[in-house]
């Protein structure tokens, strides 16, 4: 009897070790949400850039980690960023388009793993505002966040970009007051971006917000309005999202987020 009790307590404690180390394997692998591919990974926050928040504070190897697919900003607010089929691109204020370096920073930037979940053909003519409605129709819900990759012909892209700012910062809206704004006809290229959810205001742009690159990888930036002629949208259902502020020590620290942006947010974006 005491054998085989010893022998039976010696398996209960084999089996106890299995069960351990098989939940500890599915904590690892559930606590990296990037690894599913349906997760939209953000950089701080959108009212922190409203606030003049332009230091970069995670460097661009890193965020390729984070996606194949995104846009956002650089180190001082130095252009648009358009990341497609990871590859990285950077829109500086003179229109043209810039490589971009792993070393180099970002204070803000949204990124994924591209997969369309379906994709929808677009009508001749329609127009910014005509494609934002027409997509809302054909998404399964409003409540969670999507990418969006639109490829085509353009009768018409008006883009923006930002020059890089110097310390003290201004807010955003004071800068974007001065933007160079780019504008072009019949011209082939992709647009790249997310739409979010209405109740992340104030920490990312809610609705949608696009980037343009052309295929010759010339021009690009912030879209501000557009013309379709022959495109066609893909759509990524992305329904996780993971946020990474800026660390300790940071100016993101001593902010006051408080204030309501949005007036000024869609100042800025339009």
């Amino acid at each position: 009897m005491p054998q085989r009790i010893q022998k039976l307590a010696l398996n209960l404690l084999l089996i106890g070790i299995m069960v351990t180390f098989s939940l500890t394997g599915c904590a690892s692998q559930s606590a990296n949400p990037i690894s599913g591919g349906d997760t939209l990974v953000q950089i701080s926050t959108i009212d922190a850039v409203l606030n003049g928040l332009y230091d970069g504070v995670t460097d661009f190897k890193t965020l390729k980690s984070y996606g194949d697919f995104g846009i956002g900003t650089f180190q001082a607010l130095d252009g648009e960023m358009i990341a497609v089929d990871g590859k990285f691109y950077q829109v500086k204020a003179d229109g043209k388009v810039y490589s971009v370096d792993d070393a180099m920073l970002t204070p803000f930037a949204s990124m994924t793993y591209f997969s369309s979940d379906f994709s929808v053909d677009l009508a001749e003519s329609m127009n910014y505002t005509a494609v934002q409605a027409f997509l809302d129709k054909n998404l399964p819900t409003n409540n969670i966040f999507y990418a969006i990759m639109i490829k085509g012909t353009f009768s018409y892209m008006k883009t923006r970009s930002v020059p890089g700012q110097q310390k003290p910062y201004p807010p955003l809206v004071d800068v974007t007051a001065h933007q160079p704004v780019f504008e072009m006809h019949d011209v082939e290229g992709v647009i790249v971006g997310f739409r979010t959810p209405s109740y992340v205001s104030g920490v990312n742009v809610p609705g949608y917000h696009l980037h343009f690159l052309t295929t010759d990888k010339t021009a690009g930036g912030h879209i501000l309005d557009f013309t379709v002629k022959n495109a066609t949208a893909q759509i990524d259902n992305t329904s996780d999202f993971l946020m990474i502020l800026p660390g300790q020590g940071s100016d993101f620290y001593n902010l006051d987020l408080t204030k309501d942006k949005t007036a000024e947010l869609n100042k800025a974006e339009k």
